[in-house]
């Protein structure tokens, strides 16, 4: 049963040793022999068990203690150790005082991580943790001056990642913002940079767009000796030709392998959606599914083979430059414009059929959102069409170009 604070109160010591009183979900209330008691989180991290500290009662309410419990957990589902992040916020603190950039950057994440999507949360304490913190972390929020950001973004541009140095350009205003509002610095100096940087180069995500050059590709796909759930998650990237985060957040709740369909949320529109699986995307999950069926994720990270954390939104690009494919040539998110060419111009499938499978927004005449039930039947049968073509061309079957003739 959890725990109330009425048991809490009437919770006795024993004189020989400490004992537990369970909450759930790993949180326990540790009884001391000398009348102390102590909340406590038991969890997993790196295939390691650890405890972390939640506070002593009742200096720390049960309610608090459990909403720093439900923190510990999200922290941990994006792949951060909470008893090492504590760690490192403390030492922060001792070290720089409240007025670090680290401390202030960590707070600030902490005050608005429940308002983003889980991928762009870890997208951001990932880029903090090993672009920013190494350089800016240990100094004083109000001491930090344009030429010193310019100079650890410019690192960033230095190996290649011109987009990666914008975006971090732009964390880094919002986190001089916060302090501002929080009284610990006077301006925010990120706009003194724009112009700095090199341009972010426009254009659309790449993709082939000839059939030879598609058929090399799904052969390279099925030669590839990475781990079984990346292999099955570049088999399925053509096949289902979804977002690549909604592919590698896949859930194995959400899947119906009997219906053959996997529903979810959209994540960019939050919208209800449903994917027809074809035969072939019903083999590779059925044979997948005794790996990592225990776990909630269908694809899970490297390093929480449990299943509570979801795969790197790098892993699967990181297959293709593996396999000597550049980011010119294709990326995951290229495989919705190579179906949405053929479905077209070669299958001969109705556009509003692939518009709904795109999970794009379609309305009736009226100027009504279908449902995401419409068309379901014939979509199935647009999905198995779809699959057996990229077959024909893996086995180099006679097929028809993408584009239609002028």
């Amino acid at each position: 049963m959890p725990l109330s604070d009425t048991a809490i109160k009437n919770a006795k010591p024993t004189p020989d040793k400490a004992y537990k009183l369970t909450d759930g979900k790993g949180m326990y209330l540790l009884v001391n022999p000398n009348g102390s008691k102590y909340f406590r989180y038991n969890y997993r991290f790196d295939g390691k068990r650890k405890t972390l500290a939640l506070g002593i009662y009742p200096t720390t309410s049960l309610k608090e203690a459990r909403e720093k419990r439900d923190n510990a957990k999200k922290q941990i589902d994006s792949g951060i150790d909470p008893a090492e992040n504590k760690k490192a916020v403390k030492q922060s603190k001792a070290d720089s005082g409240l007025n670090s950039f680290e401390v202030i950057a960590r707070e600030w994440h902490e005050k608005h991580k429940d308002q983003w999507s889980q991928s762009h949360e870890t997208r951001a304490i990932s880029l903090l943790k090993r672009d920013l913190f190494p350089w800016l972390g240990t100094k004083q929020i109000p001491d930090i001056k344009a030429p010193d950001l310019l100079s650890v973004l410019r690192r960033i541009e230095e190996r290649g990642a011109v987009e990666t140095s914008h975006r971090a350009l732009q964390l880094c205003g919002q986190i001089f913002r916060y302090a501002i509002a929080t009284g610990r610095a006077d301006r925010d100096i990120s706009p003194d940079l724009r112009g700095s940087l090199k341009p972010v180069k426009g254009g659309h995500f790449a993709a082939i767009t000839e059939p030879k050059e598609a058929a090399e590709l799904l052969r390279a796909i099925d030669g590839y000796t990475g781990t079984f759930p990346v292999i099955c998650a570049l088999k399925l990237a053509p096949l289902l030709f979804v977002r690549p985060t909604e592919l590698r957040t896949m859930q194995w709740q959400h899947i119906d392998l009997e219906a053959k369909e996997w529903r979810y949320l959209v994540t960019k529109t939050q919208t209800p959606h449903i994917v027809p699986l074809c035969r072939q995307a019903v083999e590779i999950l059925t044979e997948l599914k005794p790996l990592t069926g225990h776990g909630q994720y269908t694809f899970p990270s490297a390093r929480t083979p449990n299943g509570s954390r979801a795969m790197s939104d790098v892993a699967l690009l990181a297959a293709l430059r593996r396999m000597g494919i550049s980011k010119e040539e294709m990326t995951i998110h290229g495989f919705r414009a190579l179906a949405r060419t053929v479905l077209d111009e070669v299958l001969g499938f109705r556009p509003d059929f692939i518009e709904h499978q795109l999970a794009h927004a379609v309305r009736d005449p009226n100027g009504r959102t279908y449902n995401r039930t419409a068309h379901l039947p014939e979509r199935h049968k647009m999905m198995q069409s779809w699959a057996d073509y990229l077959d024909g061309l893996k086995i180099g079957a006679q097929v028809i170009p993408f584009k239609k003739a002028v």
